[in-house]
């Protein structure tokens, strides 16, 4: 896993650079009906939850991307666990969805080619009240605590995982975090976070079990060295001359 494009990376605010032409992400299929079912497994690395192809990416990338399934990385009860961090500040966990290029026949097709992954990041932290959409994720997971198990889980809204506002992202060329490690991701790392209470997010660093039988925990891979790559923004993220609010 070694390479001049790895992720995660930190994303310095003030090193961003503000490109008027990344067009705001557009998600379609996402919504789900309940009598669809899907796979959710813990592969001993992380919750995964597998997506139909008929989600999509159909805005915001100059190509269609598929999605394949979505997972998480987080902490512990003790700190936090995302893999992105921002100016320095690592949040308590963080989504990726992954999707590949539909000019590929199939995500292990794609995944080798520079163009063939794209991926959506977004963070979670701690706020008030029960996430509706995320419960249904977090719910199962006492099903798969043991490396290895599966259950199904009814269709959802998976937009509703990711934040409302789909127009405000960072975006870099980066590499899967997990080996292989390719260098073939064209990373979307959201600006608004996702919240969760307390007791969800406890859920997540608590439930699962990792291959040697211990706690599945802080299974995030540390900032990756940038090497000159160019993080983008889709928004101003340094002040103006004009100092606006917020």
């Amino acid at each position: 896993c070694g390479g001049t494009k790895q992720s995660p990376i930190n994303v310095d605010t003030a090193q961003a650079i503000f490109s008027p032409d990344l067009r705001p992400i557009q998600l379609s299929g996402y919504s789900l009906p309940a009598n669809k079912q899907l796979k959710l497994k813990n592969n001993g690395h992380t919750v995964v939850l597998e997506l139909p192809e008929s989600l999509a990416l159909t805005g915001g990338y100059a190509q269609q991307y598929r999605a394949v399934q979505l997972h998480l990385h987080w902490g512990s009860p003790s700190g936090p666990g995302s893999e992105h961090t921002v100016n320095g500040r690592r949040f308590a966990a963080e989504i990726h969805v992954v999707h590949y290029n539909t000019k590929y026949d199939s995500f292990a097709e794609a995944m080798v080619h520079p163009d063939g992954l794209a991926v959506l990041g977004a963070f979670l932290e701690v706020g008030h009240g029960e996430n509706q959409y995320y419960h249904e994720i977090l719910k199962h997971l006492v099903e798969i605590q043991e490396v290895g198990q599966e259950t199904l889980v009814p269709g959802f809204n998976i937009a509703g995982l990711l934040p409302a506002n789909l127009k405000l992202y960072f975006h870099y060329n980066g590499s899967l975090t997990t080996p292989p490690c390719y260098q073939t991701v064209k990373w979307t790392i959201f600006n608004q976070t996702m919240l969760l209470s307390h007791h969800q997010m406890l859920m997540l660093v608590s439930t699962l079990k990792s291959p040697d039988d211990k706690l599945l925990q802080s299974n995030y891979r540390p900032v990756q060295n940038l090497h000159g790559r160019r993080v983008l923004a889709s928004f101003q993220t340094a002040p103006s001359v004009k100092h606006s609010p917020g």
